[in-house]
């Protein structure tokens, strides 16, 4: 089974062909406007340190409301960091300025409604991103120091109601493969989804918040997230037993895992220099320690009350 993976070549995000490009690509993998639709944009939103590097780029979140609003759509701009408020990690990433001419904020991803994965495990989602129409997925391609490299599936992770994220960490890091298995249902527990991915400047070295941004110049988009990832590993030059997602999602079978199903009807993955992207060797356990949890946990209570105050 062959799937599409749409792939646009912008080496500056002041580009002026951003904004066109984002609707190029999104027409590319499947999107056609309905006006009137409940929309969903999730970014990805990490914390406020280090922000402007490791979440999804202000201007690429813009560019892709802007088409959205132009098609007729309904769009509600959310996330639910694992550590911190919504709005105050977009305001740090400057995606809150950015969408305000349009008339757009960011919210918090709530409401968890608990879903029962195939593996098992029941998570808490956020009903708005279950009641959604259609959730397109702005992920940033990023180093991680637990995953080795995320983008456009460990993304949907985030439609998991804030606290909870972390406390799965906690209870299934020890647990083999559970943790990876979870991450790789979860698309399959929501609506329909497209993806454009943020590959203008991915976060390398580590992370998923403190890494350096690289100059790869990439926009890609698909239908499919699984798709979308295998593309960036193969334009990072990876392997699957490098990335244990990549290799979560041969082990199911899943369609867009291997590399010789995609079709590509724009740029190639060979068209696009990675040398130099460092990708993290030495991977840290997926458990979080319990102070951590509870650190951050208080850190992000305190900023709350701070607001209300």
């Amino acid at each position: 089974m062959t799937t599409r993976v749409a792939i646009a070549r912008i080496l500056e995000y002041e580009s002026t062909l951003l904004e066109p490009a984002v609707g190029v690509l999104l027409e590319e993998a499947g999107y056609r406007p309905v006006p009137g639709r409940s929309v969903l944009v999730k970014p990805n939103l990490v914390n406020a340190t280090n922000a402007k590097v490791s979440c999804t780029n202000a201007l690429v979140v813009r560019a892709v409301c802007a088409c959205l609003l132009d098609g007729g759509e309904r769009v509600t701009v959310a996330d639910s960091p694992a550590f911190g408020p919504a709005p105050h990690v977009a305001r740090a990433a400057g995606i809150a300025e950015a969408i305000a001419p349009l008339g757009l904020k960011v919210q918090g991803l709530r409401n968890p409604r608990p879903t029962k994965l195939p593996c098992g495990l029941e998570v808490g989602l956020s009903a708005t991103a279950l009641n959604a129409d259609l959730i397109v997925n702005v992920p940033r391609l990023k180093a991680h120091i637990q995953m080795r490299l995320t983008g456009a599936v460990k993304n949907l992770f985030g439609c998991v109601v804030g606290f909870r994220k972390a406390f799965a960490h906690n209870q299934l890091g020890e647990k083999g493969t559970l943790f990876r298995e979870m991450i790789m249902d979860i698309p399959g527990a929501l609506p329909p989804t497209l993806t454009l991915m943020d590959a203008i400047r991915p976060m390398h070295e580590t992370g998923p918040a403190r890494g350096r941004p690289f100059p790869l110049g990439m926009l890609a988009a698909s239908a499919n997230p699984v798709a979308l990832d295998t593309a960036a590993y193969v334009v990072l030059g990876a392997k699957p037993a490098m990335v244990p997602l990549w290799e979560e999602a041969l082990k199911r079978g899943l369609p867009g895992a291997r590399p010789e199903d995609l079709i590509y009807p724009l740029e190639k993955p060979a068209h696009f220099k990675a040398e130099g992207f460092v990708i993290p060797q030495k991977l840290d356990p997926v458990k979080f320690e319990l102070l951590r949890l509870i650190r951050g946990r208080f850190k992000s209570l305190l900023r709350h009350l701070g607001k209300k105050a």
